[in-house]
């Protein structure tokens, strides 16, 4: 399907750009005045407040979000003859981040309703080298914090938060970012807070953290050329932080539109239930910031979930799957020794989930449009299962 025939695209980021445009070209010129391209007043004016608003005292720019993953699970001094428990059903670079930082991943399953990691499940990986555990907030929705909470205290171990889709997500009093000793975000463009090209960030209340992060993304240096560790070039333009800065405050506003968006794909989607189509699972109330909106079409429904992708296509609707294959399975990842059968739910899930279009600005009747050519594909296939 051609860009021409989109009527409804996954993404639409010129929703959230247009209104502020004349904000952030101002932001960008201001930085072409200064000349402070690295490690500039934007960059460091956007971590405090970044910071703040993820209940940290500190923030520390990378240039991606799995920057902020490896460098800052070094930084809290995880590496080598450490194990890490991690979700299966993840981002590869959550992976990537625990293999470079030099330690061993260890997967669990996630719970199939919410497809949040299992920590039920996670009780089986202990080891005396486990140090650390990586709940994932998947798709916007905050692993529970009591129950991560009691997982880590039960165990003594770190909790490191890949809160990549997580932007001001919060449950049950807490928000993301202020449940471990750090937190990783992505400022990948599609995300709830998105940059003009990739970036993260390290958030934590741990003053040793954070000095030893910015060391560790300015070639490990403490001053300049005097470099007291290995590190590397990883640091968010501040360019690119000058945009962020600006975006920030609109932030609350685009995730409430989120909300609003989920809450009538759940109306509309609920009579489709017996036809096996079922939303994930919400757990944390007005908390979800619905990075995106994740359906599940199980075996009860007439129609594989490529055909209804394929379907929705035919209509210029734009769908996506996240994700595909589970990370145990990647072939770059083979020799961890996983095989197919290991983390049954995330398996499963990876052949039954369809993400939906998603995203501030999204308009009642484009819901509508989506919901209701989900319910005549599906139907029109029941109707002729009914009729042979």
């Amino acid at each position: 399907m051609s860009d021409v025939n989109v009527k409804i695209p996954f993404v639409d980021l010129s929703l959230q750009h247009q209104p502020i445009q004349k904000q952030m070209r101002q932001a960008i010129e201001d930085v072409l005045e200064r000349g402070d391209f690295i490690l500039g007043k934007a960059l460091s004016d956007f971590e405090t407040e970044f910071a703040v608003s993820s209940g940290a005292e500190y923030g520390v720019g990378v240039a991606s979000g799995t920057d902020a993953i490896a460098l800052g699970l070094q930084a809290c001094n995880i590496g080598a003859d450490s194990e890490v428990i991690l979700p299966a059903n993840t981002f590869v670079a959550t992976l990537i981040g625990v293999l470079r930082a030099g330690a061993k991943p260890i997967f669990v399953d996630c719970d199939p309703n919410t497809a949040l990691i299992d920590l039920a499940a996670a009780e089986n990986a202990i080891t005396p080298k486990t140090k650390a555990i990586v709940p994932v907030h998947l798709y916007g929705q905050v692993v529970s914090p009591q129950d991560l909470t009691d997982f880590a205290e039960r165990h003594n171990l770190m909790i490191f938060e890949d809160a990549a889709q997580a932007h001001l997500a919060h449950r049950d009093g807490c928000r993301a970012g202020s449940l471990g000793i750090a937190a990783a975000y992505s400022f990948y463009p599609s995300k709830n807070l998105g940059a003009f090209g990739d970036g993260g960030i390290l958030v934590t209340s741990d003053k040793e953290v954070a000095q030893k992060m910015v060391r560790l993304r300015n070639y490990g240096a403490s001053k300049k050329y005097y470099h007291v560790e290995m590190g590397t070039n990883s640091r968010l333009d501040t360019l690119q932080a000058a945009v962020l800065h600006q975006k920030l405050p609109h932030l609350a506003g685009w995730n409430a539109s989120r909300l609003k968006t989920a809450q009538q794909y759940d109306r509309e989607l609920a009579p489709l239930k017996s036809l096996g189509i079922t939303p994930m699972q919400n757990q944390s109330g007005d908390g979800h910031v619905y990075h995106l909106y994740v359906i599940k079409v199980d075996e009860s429904c007439p129609l594989q979930r490529e055909e209804i992708q394929e379907k929705l296509a035919a209509m210029g609707i734009q769908t996506g799957i996240h994700y595909p294959i589970p990370c145990h399975l990647q072939p770059a990842f083979k020799d961890l020794g996983y095989e197919i059968g290991d983390f049954p739910h995330s398996e499963k899930l990876a052949n039954q989930i369809l993400s939906l279009p998603m995203y501030p600005g999204l308009t009642n009747n484009q819901v509508n449009v989506v919901a209701t050519a989900i319910a005549s594909v599906v139907s029109e296939r029941q109707y002729k299962l009914l009729h042979i």
